[in-house]
């Protein structure tokens, strides 16, 4: 009998998620203007979090744990944003002290559940997201990046449901981590936008030693630089 799935936010990231894990899983996504009956959604082992940390986020996890049932698989995607109060190599043995809305996002789910598994997402890139082309300012810290690959998120996903890998935290980020303002003069000449103005330095990295070894990964796009050739 196949892996029953719930994703909860049907947007950039769960729509081409839903449409891989498709291809092994019986499958559903369910967006906040989802409407009809949704009792067979919340019965499944697996259930998803997909959404923006806005609109109630906080109220909308609470109420996403006590509809699902008490066995259910919990998969949050969370953000390594949860690392701002670090400027080094970081990896998921780092204490987080600073309040935030992600950490408390996190705590949440981690609690609520015995099988509560979260995934750190780095910046999410690929396909329309190009780094550098869509901006709201000229000028940039610079630092090193720690960017992911839609589908190497899709892939990493997949193959923990099919390893049953149900608890804990990984960081999702490409292994290598390029300046970013390598990375904007780059796209600046592929994709002819102007190039911002880079001051200061981050030396936050975020480390994803641990998903490479307990899933055997190879990263598709192990490199930001290359991710738009």
């Amino acid at each position: 009998m196949k892996k029953s799935i719930g994703i909860i936010g049907c947007g950039w990231l769960g729509k081409p998620l839903f449409k891989k894990l498709s291809d092994d899983f019986e499958v559903e996504c369910f967006s906040r203007e989802h409407t009809g009956d949704t009792s067979s959604f919340w019965k499944r082992d697996t259930i998803i979090i997909a959404i923006h940390t806005k609109d109630e986020y906080l109220k909308t996890l609470q109420k996403i744990v006590a509809l699902t049932k008490p066995d259910c698989n919990l998969i949050l995607m969370s953000s390594t944003s949860i690392y701002r109060e670090f400027d080094c190599d970081v990896d998921e043995s780092f204490e987080i002290t600073e309040p935030s809305l992600i950490k408390e996002a996190e705590e949440l789910v981690s609690n609520s559940k015995e099988n509560a598994l979260i995934l750190r997402l780095g910046g999410l890139m690929g396909d329309d997201r190009i780094a550098g082309k869509w901006k709201n300012a000229n000028v940039f810290s610079d630092g090193f990046v720690n960017y992911i690959y839609k589908d190497d998120v899709i892939n990493i996903v997949k193959m923990m449901i099919k390893k049953d890998i149900t608890k804990g935290i990984y960081n999702l980020v490409a292994p290598k981590h390029p300046l970013r303002s390598e990375i904007h003069k780059k796209n600046s000449k592929n994709f002819g936008f102007e190039l911002g103005v880079f001051e200061g330095m981050t030396k936050r990295r975020v480390l994803s030693h641990k998903l490479i070894k307990d899933l055997n990964y190879t990263f598709l796009y192990p490199n930001p630089l290359n991710f738009w050739d």
